[in-house]
């Protein structure tokens, strides 16, 4: 064997071993990013401890969750839109969030967030808004309500 086929296959060897160690390498960084993601999915924290901060938030009839998870990681309620996506897709709020207006706080899970989001649609506050904006249809409409309300109660006794 010459002194130029040795070199060559060292050479080979050499470059193969850097190749695999590359690409080993590549698969343990990407294979810990896809179990934190996972992880990120079912056990995300708050953003903040208690007592934290609470927002206002309208999610108005038509948003997708991507679009939702991008209004609360603008208001630093959630670290990723992304992951709110996943969470919702694999939770039991799938396909249940409301439009309205909700009040969500920085110490809430993204779990947490979607329950309030899943519970209802918002409308009281709905209401309040209207009536604070000095809209007279939503004042006429509020004691519309609250007189049915107070019908029943009475007839229910």
């Amino acid at each position: 064997m010459s002194s130029k086929k040795i070199v060559w296959t060292i050479v080979k060897i050499v470059l193969s071993i850097v190749l695999i160690m590359f690409i080993f390498s590549l698969v343990y960084k990407w294979a810990g990013k896809a179990y934190d993601f996972g992880f990120r999915i079912f056990a995300e924290e708050p953003v903040s401890p208690e007592p934290g901060m609470t927002m206002s938030v309208a999610i108005v009839e038509g948003k997708s969750v991507m679009e939702i998870g991008e209004i609360l990681e603008e208001k630093g309620l959630i670290r990723s839109a992304v992951l709110f996506y996943a969470h919702e897709m694999f939770s039991d709020y799938h396909e249940r969030l409301q439009p309205g207006i909700y009040e969500l706080n920085t110490s809430m899970t993204p779990d947490e967030m979607m329950a309030v989001m899943a519970a209802g649609s918002g409308e009281e506050d709905d209401l309040s808004e209207m009536m604070e904006s000095g809209n007279s249809d939503s004042s006429e409409l509020l004691e519309e309500e609250s007189g049915s309300v107070s019908e029943d109660a009475v007839g229910g006794e």
